[in-house]
């Protein structure tokens, strides 16, 4: 599945879809491409080890309960939050590079960029790739950092009127 050195002339490293497979083995990016099953286990898990690592610090201040677990559950929105925007900033540029028909690419260092213009083939294979493996996890972490946003709004909210 990796594009073969002599047809292109991009670094390995920087060929997008070996971006993509390398990204693919890490275990947070590797976790928001799972089945919806998975992926919400993983999302309520992540979310249930916050709140008790976040409440085990809040315990010692001498607030009224509903305050300290109102204020457990923005700090848990807001990590939580920040971890679903690294992975939509990871996987929108994987998918850029993949979907476009142009590469840029370093050879050596900063000074030496290049433009590489995909064949046909390289074009159809990553735009495949693209669409429909990483687009629908892309749109699904999406709609999960619109409702993180709505809840570390309304707890917050919740936390400033008590």
């Amino acid at each position: 599945m990796t594009i073969d050195k002599s047809n292109c002339p991009v670094p390995f490293d920087q060929q997008p879809l070996n971006e993509y497979l390398s990204l693919k083995k890490n275990c947070l990016f590797s976790w928001s491409l799972s089945r919806m099953k998975i992926f919400i286990y993983g999302f309520l898990l992540i979310f249930f080890i916050l709140f008790l690592v976040m409440g085990s610090f809040l315990l010692p201040f001498h607030y009224s309960t509903f305050k300290i677990l109102s204020l457990n559950l923005v700090i848990s929105s807001l990590i939580l939050l920040c971890v679903f925007i690294r992975l939509y900033l990871g996987w929108s540029y994987i998918v850029k590079r993949l979907l476009s028909a142009t590469i840029f690419y370093e050879e050596s260092g900063w000074y030496d960029g290049q433009v590489w213009v995909k064949t046909p083939d390289y074009l159809t294979q990553d735009r495949l790739v693209g669409f429909y493996q990483i687009m629908p996890s892309l749109i699904r972490i999406k709609y999960v950092c619109f409702i993180l946003i709505f809840n570390f709004l309304f707890f917050l909210s919740c936390y400033r009127l008590l």
